[in-house]
This record gives structure tokens, sequence and C-alpha cells, in this order.
């Protein structure tokens, strides 16, 4: 990519990230936002698939959860030890220039922005579910993909990445979910006999 059409992407991706953080705020929101990309708000979530999937599908359900952490460390693996150091990005909240513009709503933390980890991990496991258990499950392709998205909209949202951090991050969590989806799927199956 040319020089100027980088310089004019980053521009782009600064002027969404200020209707999103700045001029798009409102008190819903401000509530709402970092409660869903706190972890500690999907952990129900995954303590009831680590109950009912093995419950549900016996030692395949085992090897589902077992699947199911790989395709989380994987992500988590990639977005934040190898991509996050080799590009550098800085988070809007520790930009200079944009300190005393960003509407910060966490801690905004160390490290680097682009990708988003948690733009990654929540696509990446959303996918995962959907490419392994949506063939029995249709009705999950929607809320999946919704609560990735949410995740991910409110890493920008609460101040701590850019747009173009979480739709890299998120297409990158597309990427290894379908894959490791499609692997378990493939190798070895839910509902197969």
């Amino acid at each position: 990519m040319q020089e100027s059409s980088l310089h004019s992407l980053l521009q782009e991706d600064q002027k969404l990230w200020y209707h999103i953080n700045v001029l798009w705020q409102n008190e819903v929101l401000n509530t709402l936002t970092p409660i869903l990309r706190n972890p500690l708000t999907w952990l129900p979530l995954y303590v009831f698939l680590a109950i009912f999937i093995p419950y549900k599908f016996g030692k395949k359900g085992i090897y589902w959860c077992l699947s199911f952490i790989i395709t989380f460390a994987l992500s988590d693996y990639t977005s934040a030890s190898i991509i996050k150091p080799l590009v550098h990005r800085i988070r809007p909240c520790n930009d200079a220039v944009l300190q005393k513009t960003v509407h910060l709503l966490i801690d905004c933390g160390g490290g680097y922005s682009f990708p988003s980890a948690h733009a990654t991990n929540h696509f990446a496991l959303a996918f995962f579910m959907i490419f392994s258990l949506g063939h029995l499950y249709r009705w999950m392709w929607l809320p999946a993909f919704i609560w990735a998205f949410s995740v991910a909209y409110a890493q920008v949202y609460v101040g701590v990445h850019y747009p173009l951090d979480v739709i890299c991050g998120g297409l990158l969590g597309i990427f290894i979910g379908v894959s490791t989806g499609v692997f378990f799927k493939n190798k070895i199956g839910l509902g197969k006999k």
C-alpha cells in the first residue's frame, strides 16, 4: 500500500473513532460497553458450554471444549504476541495528541492497539462455535455474531482501540475461528455417529 493511501486510511480510521468514542456517547452505552468487554461478563457462557457440551456429546464434547480453548489460544497469541509487537500502533488513549479528546471509560492499559485482541478472540470463538455447532443449532449464527460485534464495538467506544484495530482483529478472528471450526467439524464432528 502506498504511503499516501495508508495515511488516508488512517485519517478515516481516526475520524470514525472520533464519532464512535466522542460524538456518539450516551449514558446507556457508557454503562453497557465496559461490561460487554469485561471477560468476567462472559464467564457464565463459558462455564455453561464447558458443562453442556460434554454432557450432551460425551467424549466428543470434551474434544470440543479443548478445541475451543485452542482456538482462543491461537487467536490471542497471534494478535497479542505476533502482530501487535510488529505493528506498534499506539492506543488512542495513550496518544499524546488525543489524550484530551478521548472519552476513556476504563483503564487504558499498556501495550499496542493493532489488532484488538478482544475482537480477534471473540470473533474466533464465535465463528468456531458457528462452524462447529451451527449445523446442530442454526439459531446460534446471529447471537454469536452479535456477541463478537458488540465486544469489538465496545473496544472503540471505551477509547482503547481504533475501528481499524477491531475490524482487522475481527477478520483475523473469523479466519482462525472458521479454520478451527471446520477442522473440528470434519475431523471429530458433533452429531456424527
